[in-house]
């Protein structure tokens, strides 16, 4: 949990600066923008071979779905993620990176109405309180009075960015939670095998997906432009999308992990908690105003993190307290025959 919980980190961070550089210096093309999330899946392919060559998923095979079954899963989620990604890519191009970030935390809310639904997640008091606190950190920037002149683009394209990363938050939060539903309802696997194929496959598709768009929408036409003018050079465009691909493909390992060890709330959780070091990130990689606002914000979203961390805390606690108290009970027909 930590390893993923670290993936969710650093790969979040690094994608979503990675994805400001890109429009800073003169990337324009919202479907390449949206094809660098998921198009890193191919580096995973030569570990998942490794892993099954070793039959570690034996356990996960039992009872394995028919494959209409996966294919229509891995269909269903390959295409949601390539319609929420192009949303986000339009978030993150309309809003700055501080911005974008803290509303993305709105994900959170929708996830737990979803896992509500779909998953019958537990509220208890403090992840109410988490959850809250979260949801206030995400909004508080969308009635910033002066983000419209910070950012330096029409109020017009300033709603759209927020509307479309809202959007593309509540998909993210249902998809969160069908994975979930997904592992435990129809792959019923127990292996770290499986979350490499959920990673693979819906991404594969994905992939397809944006291609298509991408060629419908012409854009591709204007890539060797976009090239010739980046402003790091040819080789640094290049760099940035490949550095920008692995990050998102670090993120997505982290994740699912996440929603596959614990739930998809759990996830969503720690990846809302890591949106705070964005901002911080990007008054110093991009030198963006960090106002009172944005700096109450990061504090709330950091005490929603550590209620939700709390909660698990007694969670742990009570697991611990009832395993002791299992075994206690099968001592006692011992203790009696050794009276006897």
């Amino acid at each position: 949990m930590a390893i993923y919980t670290l993936f969710v980190f650093s790969g979040q961070s690094a994608a979503i600066l990675l994805g400001r550089l890109y429009y800073n210096k003169g990337g324009k093309n919202l479907w390449m923008a949206t094809l660098v999330q998921f198009i890193g899946f191919p580096i995973l392919i030569p570990y998942h071979c490794i892993l099954s060559s070793k039959k570690i998923a034996l356990n996960g095979n039992v009872n394995q779905p028919d494959a209409s079954a996966l294919a229509f899963m891995y269909l269903s989620f390959g295409v949601l993620l390539a319609a929420d990604s192009f949303l986000y890519s339009i978030g993150l191009l309309y809003l700055p990176v501080s911005t974008f970030s803290l509303i993305c935390a709105s994900q959170l809310a929708f996830n737990a109405f979803f896992s509500f639904c779909l998953n019958a997640q537990k509220f208890t008091p403090c992840i109410v309180n988490s959850l809250v606190i979260l949801t206030i950190s995400s909004t508080l920037l969308v009635f910033h009075p002066n983000s419209v002149n910070l950012t330096g683009i029409s109020k017009e394209k300033y709603t759209v960015g927020v509307i479309c990363t809202v959007g593309a938050s509540a998909g993210y939060g249902l998809m969160f939670s069908l994975t979930q539903f997904s592992f435990e309802k129809v792959l019923k696997s127990q292996t770290f095998v499986t979350v490499l194929e959920m990673i693979i496959y819906e991404s594969l598709v994905a992939t397809c997906a944006t291609l298509v768009g991408l060629f419908i929408s012409e854009e591709w036409q204007g890539l060797k432009r976009e090239m010739e003018e980046f402003e790091l050079g040819r080789s640094s465009y290049f760099l940035t999308l490949i550095c920008t691909a692995t990050a998102w493909q670090t993120f997505n390992i982290g994740a699912i992990g996440l929603i596959f060890e614990v739930s998809s709330l759990f996830s969503n959780v720690i990846s809302a908690s890591g949106l705070p070091l964005v901002p911080v990130l990007a008054v110093i990689f991009f030198k963006e105003n960090m106002d009172g606002i944005k700096v109450i914000a990061t504090v709330l979203a950091l005490w929603g993190f550590a209620s939700y961390l709390y909660q698990h805390y007694l969670d742990d606690l009570e697991s611990k307290a009832e395993i002791k108290h299992v075994k206690e009970i099968s001592m006692i027909p011992l203790l009696k025959e050794d009276n006897f």
